[in-house]
Parts: structure tokens; sequence; C-alpha cells
């Protein structure tokens, strides 16, 4: 059994039928791609993972305990942090400032801006956020503004946020969208080193083959809201269904 169990999950959209029948199971301390042509259900799935939307029918369970009807902030409790598309970051705040605000708020429950100039006198969450940054190879970026950094600087900062609350499941939706080659190889070098260095798992919807092919432990294709076929990576990649529905010769 999986530390993340879908079973029977179906959303539909009026008329659309976004998911059906989905059943996944992705295994403790491994990275589990979810790929898929453009209307798949990925997304869908990925917000029914984390709170955003409830499925219609079936069930989602992380470690055993339902996600269904708990607010993102109670499953993000419960050990679960999600990256999105676009880096979710303060963009007036600095690398510092930014990372510190997660580590202050699974401390006390919530945040508020107004509160900043008051935690950064903590030395404990200080001591934590340089810890982290020191991990994403980000502490002498410490002072830096986060709008002026690179796409791939803000997604290392965004995943160590993430990180910061020491999440058991790390959902990533997209994470090399929009950046160049270089920063799409140190993203994937980042992932490689959390998934070998941290107890925890991640799972990852994403495009570029040459991420998936390079990080994943395992992979399930969906294919109009249904999983088409999950297994290793050197199995998807041959895989006749599989060809036909998405990958082509991006296999090869």
């Amino acid at each position: 059994m999986g530390i993340l169990e879908v079973q029977n999950v179906g959303k539909r959209f009026g008329g659309l039928q976004a998911l059906q029948d989905v059943n996944l199971s992705v295994k403790e301390n491994t990275i589990h791609a979810i790929i898929g042509p453009n209307g798949a259900g990925k997304s869908t799935l990925l917000n029914c993972l984390v709170g955003k939307l409830m499925p219609d029918t079936g069930t989602v369970q992380f470690d055993g305990n339902s996600v269904l009807g708990r607010s993102p902030y109670e499953i993000n409790q419960m050990g679960i942090s999600r990256v999105f598309q676009t880096p979710e970051i303060f963009g007036d705040l600095t690398v510092m400032e930014n990372m510190m605000i997660p580590i202050f708020a699974k401390r006390d429950g919530s945040f508020a801006l107004d509160a900043l100039s008051d935690f950064m006198k903590h030395k404990d969450i200080l001591e934590a956020a340089e810890k982290v940054l020191e991990e994403m190879n980000m502490l002498n970026k410490r002072s830096m503004q986060a709008s002026s950094m690179s796409r791939g600087d803000k997604r290392r900062l965004e995943i160590g946020m993430c990180l910061s609350q020491e999440p058991r499941l790390l959902l990533l939706d997209e994470p090399t969208a929009g950046m160049a080659r270089a920063d799409t190889n140190n993203t994937i070098d980042l992932l490689k080193q959390i998934g070998d260095e941290r107890d925890i798992t991640i799972a990852i919807i994403e495009h570029d083959m040459h991420v998936v092919f390079s990080l994943a432990n395992r992979i399930t294709v969906l294919a109009q809201g249904t999983p088409l076929v999950e297994d290793v990576p050197d199995k998807i990649k041959g895989h006749p269904k599989v060809k036909e529905a998405y990958l082509g010769e991006t296999a090869h």
C-alpha cells in the first residue's frame, strides 16, 4: 500500500468527464510522475489531492487518512506540500524573509505580513531558514529581493519554502515550466538530491519528458481522464499504448 492512495476517483465539470475511475498508488520515498496530453486530467487530479477540488466519486487517502473535505491548510498540516506551475513567492521580500514565513506559519498556525519584523527577531526561525537555504544552495542570496531572481532560482526558493515545513509528500505541478534548459537541469539535480537525502515522497506532473525520465522511479500515464498504464520508466518508454496516446517519438 502506498503513502498516497487514490481509488476510483471521478470528477465532472458539466458535460466534461475530467476524471473517471482513477486509481493511483504512490509508494513511500519514491519519485512518481503523472504524465499525459493536455486535457488528460492531470491538474484536476492534483487539485483533488490538495483540497482545491472535491471529487464526485472515489477516495483519496494519505498515510491511511482521507484528505477529502479538508481545507488546503489542513492537508498541508497532514504533511503534504504543493509547488504550483508559477512560483508562489513574496516578490517584494528578500529570499531570507520568504524562507522564514512558512516556518513561522507552521509553528504558530497563521501569518500576517505586518508581523514580519516581529518574527525576524526569532533566532530559532532564522537558524531553521538558514539551514534550508544552505540545502538549496541559496545562502549567498539570502539578502536578494525575490522578484529579482531568475525563474529557476524562484522555483528553487519555492521548493525550499515547502521543504521548510518538513512535508512527507511533495507535489509538483510542472515545476520546470518556462525555464531555460540550464535551470531545468539544475531543478532536476535539486529534486534528485532531495529524494536521496530526505525522508520524502515526490509526485510530479510534468510535460518535459527529459525531466520525467531523469527523475521518476515510476510513471502513471493519463489519457482522457483515465489511467492508461503505470510502470517503471523503461517500460513506459516502449509501451505501444503510451506512444500512441502521448509520447510518440519523444519516448526514444
